[in-house]
C-alpha cells in the first residue's frame, strides 16, 4: 500500500513540475515580449463560459495544478504521513485561494488586462519557481521514501 501511494504520489509530482516548468516558460515568453499578454494568459487559463448558470471556468492548467496537488495531498493523508500532508497543505490552500479570489472581471487567474499594469508578471514568475522548487523537494521525497 506504501510503495502503491508514493509511485502515484511520484507521477503526481512529476506532472506537476511540468506544469511549473510551462509556466514559467510561458511566462518569460511574455516577459521577453514573444507573445503578447492576452496569448499567454490564454494559454495559461483557458476560460470556459457556461451560459446556463452564469459562471466561467479556468480549465486548461489552474484547475489541473489544483487537482494534482489536492490528489497528492489526500494521498498522503489516507496513508497517514502527517508530515508529508503538512508539507502539502499550504501549498494546495494557496492554489485553492487563488482560484477561489478571481475577481468578478477577470478572464481567470492570470489576466491580459492586469498582467503588466500592476507588476504581477514578476510576482507570477516568482511564484511558478518557488512552485517548482518545492515540486522538486517533493519529488526527492517521495523517491527517497
Amino acid at each position: 500500500m506504501e510503495a502503491t501511494v508514493f509511485i502515484l504520489s511520484l507521477v503526481d509530482c512529476c506532472a506537476l513540475i511540468f506544469l511549473s516548468v510551462y509556466f514559467i516558460i510561458t511566462l518569460s515568453d511574455l516577459e521577453c515580449d514573444y507573445i503578447n499578454a492576452r496569448a499567454c494568459c490564454s494559454k495559461l487559463n483557458k476560460v470556459i463560459i457556461c451560459p446556463e448558470i452564469c459562471l466561467c471556468y479556468c480549465f486548461q492548467w489552474v484547475i489541473p495544478e489544483m487537482v494534482g496537488q489536492c490528489l497528492s495531498m489526500m494521498l498522503m493523508l489516507v496513508s497517514m504521513h502527517w508530515f508529508i500532508f503538512l508539507l502539502n497543505l499550504p501549498v494546495a490552500a494557496w492554489n485553492i485561494y487563488r482560484y477561489v479570489k478571481i475577481p468578478m472581471g477577470n478572464m481567470g487567474v492570470f489576466d491580459p488586462t492586469e498582467i503588466h499594469n500592476r507588476g504581477l508578471l514578476k510576482s507570477y514568475m516568482k511564484e511558478a519557481m518557488i512552485k517548482l522548487g518545492y515540486h522538486l523537494l517533493c519529488f526527492f521525497i517521495y523517491l527517497y521514501r
